[in-house]
């Protein structure tokens, strides 16, 4: 059977707080450029990218959602039509990575509460800037598990650690949902 790459079209929506590198994620994986100079996003900020998995391009209308709470009465009219979410948190061993972490729960609870029982991905971002050996995976595995993420990768959108390959898996996770449909 010949598809159409029309016929895969997701949006995904990149959510977390403000300065975890959700912009700077999207534009590595859909231009793998990095741009050190932070710009805060204003509302939300859309792009497009086709990727092939399996002989088959499907298309992510990627949703940059501004981080800030400034913008929060947006955010229910960006989340509309979302296949599946990305939380980004910063992986720094800081104030701001800590407080990032500690608020995944709110941000899965304001995606369910708008998307309803989507798929959800954990990003830990900036893994380029901490030692790795360092970090406390098992504390982050069991956040997952206990909120029923479906996956957690280490990324960094400086150098492109995992990027790539986070985004595969998500696309594979549609597309199998589609075809159990």
């Amino acid at each position: 059977m010949e598809v159409s790459t029309e016929d895969f079209i997701f949006k995904v929506t990149v959510i977390g707080d403000g300065q975890v590198g959700k912009t700077s994620l999207i534009r590595r994986y859909t231009q793998a450029s990095f741009q050190k100079q932070y710009i805060k996003t204003i509302g939300a900020q859309f792009s497009t990218y086709s990727d092939e998995l399996d002989g088959l391009t499907c298309k992510l209308s990627l949703w940059d959602i501004a981080g800030q709470d400034d913008h929060f009465f947006l955010r229910p009219v960006f989340y509309k039509g979302t296949s599946c979410a990305i939380i980004v948190f910063s992986l720094e061993d800081n104030d701001h990575g800590k407080e990032s972490f500690k608020r995944v729960h709110i941000w899965q609870t304001e995606i369910k509460k708008f998307c309803g029982d989507i798929p959800i991905v954990l990003f830990g971002n900036k893994v380029d800037l901490v030692d790795e050996d360092a970090l406390d995976d098992e504390m982050v595995l069991k956040e997952v598990q206990k909120r029923g993420l479906l996956g957690y990768y280490k990324t960094s959108a400086k150098t492109g650690e995992n990027v790539g390959e986070a985004f595969k898996n998500i696309i594979r996770e549609l597309l199998t949902q589609v075809k159990e449909n």
